[in-house]
């Protein structure tokens, strides 16, 4: 499972001391522990549950050649316990040291260049950077944008099978920007816009081809 200081391409977050000009400022907000997990667990089990049939069906297998109720028993345990390690490695990223910047209460600023996170007193002068080459996609949903970190660049000489795991057991980590933060309907509109020149939101349908 990829951590969250090892996404966007292992860059993780970096220090930012001077606001960016002409940037999009929002009010703080907060994204808790609780909302995170239920969206986590909503959206990794939407794609996982096929993964769930694995274990049950190794679990079926010997009854091939000695049939027997007990590996009925056998298959459902293996489920469980698959299912709880999943489960485990959501629950999991909420309890990293690297992890809490994320579920802290933080104001953003974004223009073309990169979004900053702005922890806690505003005097202080010091944000969280993330360049938007570090947003692997964004989705928008009914009242917020989802920004999903992009995973981090496993290590060279990994074996192929230890590949596949990291990329197919990944725990999504993201940015959770509600739309009520923003300080105008325009501010949220020019977000977007942004967001669909950098291609991380589809274009508009029936807009103009410049």
């Amino acid at each position: 499972m990829n951590q969250p200081n090892q996404r966007g391409g292992g860059g993780g977050f970096r220090q930012s001391q001077q606001a960016p000009s002409l940037a999009i400022r929002t009010k703080k907000t907060q994204l808790t522990t609780d909302t995170y997990t239920k969206m986590v667990m909503g959206e990794v089990w939407k794609k996982d549950w096929v993964y769930a049939l694995i274990p049950f069906a190794l679990g079926l297998l010997p009854a091939i050649f000695v049939h027997s109720w007990w590996w009925i028993v056998l298959a459902v345990v293996l489920t469980i316990l698959f299912v709880l390690f999943r489960s485990a490695q959501v629950t999991g990223v909420t309890q990293m040291e690297q992890s809490k910047p994320l579920f802290e209460r933080m104001a953003f600023e974004m223009d073309n260049k990169q979004l900053l996170l702005r922890v806690g007193p505003e005097k202080e002068g010091k944000a969280m950077q993330l360049t938007w080459d570090m947003i692997g996609r964004v989705r928008r949903d009914v009242d917020a944008y989802v920004l999903y970190l992009k995973p981090g660049t496993p290590p060279e000489g990994m074996a192929a099978w230890r590949l596949w795991l990291a990329r197919t057991f990944d725990v999504p980590v993201f940015l959770h920007l509600p739309f009520k933060i923003f300080n105008a309907d325009n501010d949220r509109r020019l977000f977007e816009s942004m967001l669909r020149r950098k291609n991380l939101l589809p274009a508009e349908a029936g807009a103009a081809t410049v």
